[in-house]
C-alpha cells in the first residue's frame, strides 16, 4: 500500500506491497521506483533464505547495500567481506559482486538502491544483461 501526502510524498508499507520470487531463495520487494514518483533512483528490499546465495552480477550505475538482518557475505574483488546488521556497501557501476546469506537456517534482508531508475544487471557467467525492474514481475 502506498499513501500520497497533499504534496505527493508516499508513505510505503513494504508488509503491503508486492513482493517477487528471484529464484534460488531470494525474493525481491521492490519499494521507491517510477510508478511511485521518482525520477532518479530506486530502492527495494531483498529476503534471503537460509543458505541462499545470488550469482555473481554488476550492474551499469552505482548501488548501496545495508543489511538489514541477519549476516552475509559480501564477494568482491576476488575477496570476502563478512557484513552484520546496518553495515552499508557503496559498489561503484561495472564492479562483479555477489550477497550470500551465512546461516543456513535464519533469514538476511538487504536493502538495496540504484543511482537510476533505469538500472541493470549482468550475470557475470553469462554475461545476460536485464533491467532491475524485470525481476518484478510475477512468475
Amino acid at each position: 500500500m502506498t499513501i500520497r501526502t497533499p504534496s505527493n510524498a508516499a508513505l510505503l508499507r513494504p508488509e503491503e506491497l508486492t513482493t517477487y520470487e528471484r529464484g534460488g531463495g531470494a525474493r525481491t520487494t521492490p519499494l521507491v521506483n517510477k510508478e511511485v514518483g521518482t525520477q532518479s533512483f530506486i530502492t527495494g528490499y531483498t529476503s534471503f533464505e537460509g543458505g541462499a546465495v545470488i550469482p555473481f552480477h554488476s550492474h551499469n550505475c552505482q548501488e548501496s547495500v545495508v543489511l538489514m538482518e541477519g549476516e552475509a557475505m559480501m564477494d568482491i574483488d576476488g575477496l570476502e567481506y563478512q557484513l552484520k546488521a546496518h553495515d552499508v556497501t557503496f559498489i561503484p557501476p561495472n564492479v562483479v559482486h555477489r550477497f550470500r546469506n551465512l546461516s543456513a537456517t535464519k533469514p538476511m534482508k538487504i536493502l538495496w538502491i540504484y543511482e537510476n531508475t533505469s538500472a541493470t544487471r549482468t550475470l557475470a557467467e553469462s554475461g545476460q544483461t536485464a533491467p532491475v525492474s524485470a525481476e518484478h514481475v510475477k512468475k
